[in-house]
């Protein structure tokens, strides 16, 4: 029954950003060209609401959905790892018009080659998994 919830929530998530135009290339490409506030306004606040919620989620010791406390564990401090991290993310999303979050939205609002790029992330998703004991971390 908690899946329905999850599903619920998505479906809103998923209005909202199509109602704000987030995953609106348009709106993507004018961010990139330092056009429109609007992009860097959402994910200023989105960075500044996770940020809040991280430190409730310390502080309150929250637990999750199964009564577990969530324990947020420091990570490793190497910049390599999340430069190159971002310069593939950046690229992926120079490359579509769109980042990983709203592609199931784009698909369901009838954008149907973004089907071709989610069965990419799926196959990179399962090449990472196989590699990523090689890869250095």
């Amino acid at each position: 029954m908690k899946f329905i919830n999850y599903l619920f929530l998505g479906i809103v998530f998923g209005v909202t950003l199509s109602k704000a135009e987030i995953i609106s290339w348009y709106r993507i490409y004018e961010m990139f060209k330092f056009q429109s506030f609007h992009m860097y306004g959402v994910i200023g606040s989105a960075v500044i609401t996770g940020l809040l919620y991280v430190q409730l989620i310390k502080r309150w010791k929250i637990k999750n959905t199964d009564g577990v406390v969530i324990d947020i564990k420091p990570k490793e401090k190497s910049i390599k790892r999340y430069l190159f991290g971002g310069i593939i993310f950046g690229l992926g999303w120079a490359l579509t018009g769109a980042c990983p979050g709203p592609l199931f939205i784009l698909i369901g609002n009838g954008t149907l080659v973004m089907l071709v790029v989610f069965c990419s992330a799926l196959l990179g998703t399962y090449a990472y998994g196989k590699l990523k004991d090689k890869l250095p971390h």
